[in-house]
């Protein structure tokens, strides 16, 4: 029977089929044909008895992440906190590289509402200008449940990673979300002010209302996937609108003449602080380019 690999753990791969979670181990035939296996892959499964089986097959994956590694994600919510840890946007817009290169729509969720001191109805600095972006911008509480309907509905009948650097709160997201689950959480580290890892592997969770999110091991750093230079803004959406009124074509929105989206930033339509990252992260991709 099919199913889905959520966890893998002590070299067995637990596999969600039908009803029930088989503990399964995998031919090294397969092994050898398809490579290591992955959380969310779908895989055909030889059950054994009640509790254990055998994959029989690993079955072609629809999208791959390398850092979480996890398959057949559709979107990724990607989790930074308003405070403590304070949130950092170049790591934020290098998430948002990694998963729309990997072919996963990105969600921006901010925790730790309650933190920011405003009232419910407003919106903090760093949410507004994400919103420039176009994507789905989420500013949350886990702690008091503020606007958490808004990010449960985004999950229904969706396979979800949830991927952000330590400390900032994305297993109490996830216990807050669907109460029961008990995931293992952190403190923030008084000296690093980072947070500290309570996550120490990749599992998928199903969710009440419908839908698998995984809880994943945090990161503080991270390098861009490969690309050629032209490629770049494409990961950055909310170029899409003015780069059509570039004098050039395969304009680089870097030294050219006439450049609509130079022009945009200049506005205020695009966000200053996004057109640095992306220039910072053109210089990275040329290096890279040069490198090989």
């Amino acid at each position: 029977m099919d199913g889905v690999i959520i966890k893998a753990y002590g070299g067995f791969y637990f596999v969600l089929a039908k009803d029930r979670v088989l503990r399964c181990t995998i031919r090294g035939k397969i092994r050898r044909q398809s490579g290591q296996a992955l959380v969310g892959d779908r895989v055909n499964v030889k059950q054994i008895n009640d509790t254990e089986g055998v994959v029989e097959a690993i079955l072609p994956r629809s999208t791959e992440l390398i850092r979480p590694p996890v398959a057949n994600v559709e979107q990724a919510v990607i989790v930074f906190a308003i405070s403590n840890p304070e949130p950092s946007a170049v790591l934020l817009d290098r998430f948002l590289v990694q998963a729309q290169a990997a072919g996963i729509s990105p969600v921006i969720c901010f925790n730790k509402f309650d933190l920011s001191g405003l009232a419910e109805t407003e919106q903090p600095d760093i949410v507004k200008e994400y919103r420039k972006t176009g994507l789905p911008v989420f500013g949350v509480s886990a702690k008091t449940g503020v606007h958490m309907d808004n990010l449960r509905a985004v999950l229904k009948e969706r396979i979800t990673v949830f991927a952000g650097p330590s400390g900032v709160g994305k297993s109490s997201l996830l216990n807050a979300l669907q109460p029961g689950l008990a995931l293992k959480t952190g403190d923030i580290s008084t000296k690093l002010k980072r947070g500290k890892h309570t996550t120490r592997h990749v599992e998928l969770l199903p969710l009440a209302g419908g839908g698998l999110v995984a809880d994943t091991p945090g990161f503080s750093s991270m390098r861009l996937p490969a690309m050629r230079r032209e490629d770049l803004a494409g990961y950055f959406n909310e170029f899409a609108q003015f780069e059509i009124g570039c004098k050039f074509t395969g304009c680089l929105h870097n030294r050219e003449p006439g450049c609509a989206v130079k022009a945009a930033v200049e506005r205020g339509k695009i966000s200053s602080l996004r057109y640095r990252h992306y220039l910072d992260f053109l210089a990275e991709v040329m290096e890279e380019e040069r490198r090989y």
